[in-house]
């Protein structure tokens, strides 16, 4: 039987309570009255300031590194020759079919079919004020066209000054001055445990989402040989014969690198690049923790020869080696491990005509220890033909030391790298145009025939960025109506480079839309 004297009670209690929760008791919960639904937050830091400073000075350091060196980083979109599989763009919709080449029904099954451009594109940085670039040679090498895109949005048709991919260094240049420019360190210097900053330009699929990522870790390992380029180098018919010449003693970091960031550059706590970020450790593609970068001492002399002659000229010492294992140290008598041994040497090269011999340990080249065959690579690599180097060797547990004048290594024909026609504006747009004719017309559902609709938009163009795709009819140019491909050529025709052009575009339904582009440099 229920107690009404008790029931009483316990309402009489569960109403003050609820009344001092609610009113008085909102501030222990933290809040500051009824009417103002709202926590109160601690901002108070856990940890004295003190105890942290450390971390907060290296922070500090992270973001002053970074705006000191994103402004000379730029992205680099390639346009590659196209394939010619039955391919189109996702986003493109179904009635462009006719104008990126599936064969649609009757006469145009018999229409051949045009290979597309492949878009690529990678990361690099200015190292002087008059448009110079180092990326990597994979992400530049058999272009039709090198766009660069810097940060503050300026975009320059690029041409090859020349690459190297013995070393996968290359050299393109903008025709611009008064760039920002990174300082350049010596990675000879670099020390396995030092804070070092991966800065790349990613730019997926041509959009700004991914624009100048910085990433930090620390210099993991130096000298690591992945036999990368070499590897690559067998595999292309063309280049088994200098596949050899190879030179590999990457930089090894935990600074996050991935697809896209090839070609940027990494840069030391002084801000100064050290490495080219150029390959990862993964069996997925993507960062597991492996990230490999060249030394920026290799890519500044290759970079002179690139500028110079357009190609590389490379010193030959003329050996054949291996690494020194703990067996070979003790049996050639070497107070520790270290060195190269020379197995082959042919007998009118620049080693054997100083007196080096098979069996021979180099141990140093003008007085810099060799612990590896990479870096002796990397030490002649460094010097001109003809230059005379000192060669310090063991010989049956005895060290001798002897003068090589340098060789130079036959890299195969010595071409000039054609430079680039200046385009069209029309092309520079990144846009090629036809009469919208009958067919063309029936085709796209347009009403009725006349004037000019877009035929096709190359992928990393202006024109693309601002999601312009074949089909739609070109209206304007700069306001002034255009009714023939006569008339785009005219409009266009004084068009230069850091011009813009303003575009009124309409679809088959009427919906026009106006676009605003900037002729590349």
């Amino acid at each position: 039987m229920i107690d009404p004297l008790k029931t009483k009670t316990r309402v009489l209690l569960a109403v003050t309570f609820i009344t001092v929760l609610g009113l008085g008791g909102a501030t222990l919960l933290g809040w500051t009255s009824p009417s103002i639904a709202g926590p109160i937050f601690n901002d108070q830091p856990q940890v004295s300031e003190e105890l942290v400073q450390p971390a907060v000075d290296l922070s500090t350091a992270f973001i002053n590194i970074s705006e000191a060196v994103t402004p000379g980083v730029v992205r680099i979109e390639v346009e590659r020759p196209g394939r010619t599989a039955q391919q189109r763009p996702q986003q493109m919709p179904s009635p462009f079919d006719w104008f990126f080449g599936p064969p649609g029904e009757g006469e145009r099954e018999q229409q051949p079919q045009q290979p597309r451009p492949r878009t690529t594109g990678g990361s690099g940085f200015l190292v002087t004020e008059d448009g110079y670039i180092l990326t990597n040679d994979h992400v530049v090498s058999d272009a039709q066209t090198i766009r660069v895109f810097l940060p503050d949005g300026r975009q320059y048709i690029a041409e090859l000054v020349g690459n190297d991919p013995t070393t996968d260094v290359a050299v393109i240049r903008i025709d611009e001055s008064g760039l920002p420019t990174l300082s350049l360190g010596e990675s000879s210097g670099t020390r396995v445990g030092e804070w070092v900053l991966a800065v790349g330009n990613p730019g997926f699929g041509g959009g700004r989402q991914l624009d100048y990522t910085v990433t930090a870790g620390i210099v993991s390992a130096i000298g690591r040989p992945l036999d990368l380029i070499g590897g690559e180098l067998r595999r292309q018919e063309e280049f088994h014969e200098i596949a050899p010449y190879a030179i590999e003693d990457f930089i090894q970091t935990d600074a996050v690198i991935n697809p896209g960031n090839s070609g940027g550059p990494l840069v030391n706590v002084r801000g100064q690049v050290v490495g080219i970020n150029t390959a990862i450790a993964s069996r997925t593609g993507f960062y597991q923790g492996y990230g490999f970068a060249i030394p920026i001492d290799l890519a500044k002399r290759i970079m002179e020869d690139l500028v110079e002659f357009g190609q590389v000229r490379r010193p030959l010492l003329g050996i054949e080696m291996e690494p020194i294992t703990n067996v070979d140290a003790e049996y050639y008598g070497l107070p520790r491990t270290f060195g190269v041994l020379v197995q082959r040497l042919p007998e009118d090269g620049p080693a054997y005509r100083a007196g080096i011999r098979q069996e021979d340990v180099i141990v140093a080249i003008d007085g810099e220890e060799v612990e590896r065959p990479g870096q002796l690579q990397l030490l002649i690599a460094q010097q001109r033909p003809g230059d005379e180097v000192t060669v310090r060797y063991y010989r049956d547990g005895e060290p001798h030391e002897t003068t090589v004048r340098l060789g130079e290594a036959d890299l195969g024909p010595r071409t000039e790298q054609p430079r680039p026609e200046q385009a069209r504006a029309e092309e520079r747009l990144g846009i090629e145009v036809a009469p919208l004719d009958a067919e063309v017309a029936r085709e796209l559902n347009y009403p009725e025939p006349g004037g000019v609709v877009i035929r096709n938009v190359s992928p990393a163009g202006p024109a693309a960025r601002r999601n312009v795709f074949p089909g739609l009819k070109l209206d304007q140019i700069n306001r002034q109506d255009v009714e023939s491909v006569s008339d785009v050529e005219r409009l266009l025709e004084d068009v230069g480079p850091g011009d813009v052009v303003s575009l009124r575009l309409s679809d088959a339904s009427g919906e026009s839309r106006v676009v605003n582009l900037r002729v590349p440099g």
